[in-house]
């Protein structure tokens, strides 16, 4: 009989894991908590659900995370085929119907033959569950339980280090004042995705003086607030500047307001929720202000003043290890064999990257089950420099999200147009001779 992998954790990292292996016969087991118990920022049953935002950003195969896509794609990525049957208009960005894609990654799992899964909460890595098991695969994410957080801990040797991450708040698409807004895409005046809240010089000062005078969820004393860069909470990059949000989130760059024909002095930009755009995420606007904060601030943007929330911005601590020190090359916890970690509990940052090296370690373990072995993708692949990232010890390790700086440096003089083609089409040189060498073709 195949060897038997139990997974902690049916979120991307999880699932994406689950398929790899269990496509090749390998029979796995993924134990998640929910329905019995709900971390504070889940409240679907499903397997795969997005707590964060819908996007999985953008899609443009010469960005490095479209590139990382294309590749996920290449090795039939269960997260990006739920993705793309539930896309829907988000202009460059791939951005899905959050209910819908969780119920398909759900479905695709249950339909498996050689997956079972078991819904009971795992409290430690010595939970008498994983006794039978000669592998585990902790893709318990960064809100995984504190009694599980602390057992991975205590194997690792580690205190632990955690970051901030925040949830940006979804508006009724009925309360939008329609008269007030527009439908554009920054950058592509052929595309009408998003909805657009025009601001002027006053009404830009006056949200930002709300910001950085809105009353803030404490966090608990024992937590430090550590902010990931990529998904700072929009009131500390109020805190920032006068200008820091109107070149950040609030850019009005390629947006004209019809209104006038002029660009606006700033711009929040709203994306659909769901296909039938009943609900709207304030794009950039994660936040730990208190709800009824919330409630008053967000109020002050223009076509927003009868605002219904159907979420409101929230707050939660998210863990990592220190990879290069806790971990091998191939995911394992050096002090614990036969345990690997999947997602971004690694310390990649992002729902594709999470999903990607979830798909890698399936991929991986499958064939270390099967006595074949499978090298690391090339450095020069998306891939390939995600998965190094774990491995380049620095002084001060934090999440990554896919870049081309992961790669090796360009062995070309080019123009800064033309760097992001280069990366590109050398990856996918690269990525080719992989999977013909037979390293990508389990």
């Amino acid at each position: 009989m195949p060897q038997h992998t139990a997974i902690i954790g049916g979120g991307l990292a999880g699932s994406e894991a689950a398929r790899q292996l269990a496509d090749r016969n390998e029979r796995v087991t993924i134990f998640e908590m929910k329905p019995h118990r709900f971390s504070p920022a889940h409240t679907n049953p499903d397997l795969g659900e997005l707590v964060c935002s819908n996007s999985f950003r953008s899609d443009d195969p010469l960005s490095a995370v479209g590139l990382l896509k294309e590749e996920m794609r290449s090795l039939d990525s269960l997260i990006l085929e739920a993705a793309d049957r539930t896309r829907i208009p988000a202009g460059k960005a791939l951005a899905v119907d959050r209910e819908r894609f969780a119920g398909i990654v759900s479905e695709r799992l249950q339909e498996q033959r050689n997956v079972t899964i078991v819904r009971k909460e795992i409290l430690g890595l010595d939970d008498p569950a994983l006794t039978p098991f000669e592998r585990v695969v902790f893709a318990a994410g960064p809100l995984a339980g504190e009694s599980l957080t602390r057992s991975l801990q205590q194997q690792t040797g580690e205190d632990g280090l955690s970051f901030y991450d925040a949830i940006a708040p979804i508006v009724s698409a009925d309360s939008i004042d329609q008269e007030r807004v527009f439908w554009a895409s920054r950058y592509d005046p052929e595309s009408s995705d998003y909805l657009n809240c025009p601001l002027n010089k006053e009404e830009y000062e006056r949200l930002r003086q709300a910001l950085l005078h809105g009353k803030q969820a404490r966090a608990r004393d024992f937590e430090s607030q550590t902010h990931f860069e990529g998904c700072l909470p929009v009131e500390v990059l109020a805190e920032r500047g006068e200008m820091t949000l109107a070149f950040g989130p609030l850019k009005p760059v390629g947006l004209t307001d019809p209104r006038t024909g002029e660009r606006p002095f700033a711009v929040v930009q709203l994306r659909a929720e769901n296909k039938e755009k009943t609900m709207f995420n304030l794009v950039g606007f994660q936040t730990r202000l208190t709800h009824s904060a919330q409630k008053q601030i967000f109020r002050l943007i223009p076509g927003l003043e009868n605002a219904r929330f159907e979420r409101l911005g929230s707050m939660h601590r998210n863990t990592f290890v220190h990879a290069p020190r806790v971990l091998t090359h191939d995911l394992e916890l050096r002090k614990s064999p036969g345990v690997y970690l999947a997602g971004q509990i690694t310390g990649v940052e992002g729902y594709v990257e999470s999903a990607a090296c979830g798909l890698w370690l399936g991929l991986y373990l499958a064939g270390k089950i099967q006595g074949l072995s499978l090298d690391l993708p090339p450095r020069d692949t998306a891939l390939g420099g995600l998965l190094n990232h774990l491995q380049a010890d620095t002084k001060n390790f934090q999440p990554m999200n896919v870049n081309f700086g992961l790669c090796p440096p360009l062995e070309v003089r080019a123009k800064k147009s033309r760097r992001k083609e280069l990366y590109v089409h050398r990856a996918r040189q690269a990525w080719q001779r992989w999977r013909e060498e037979g390293r990508g073709n389990l």
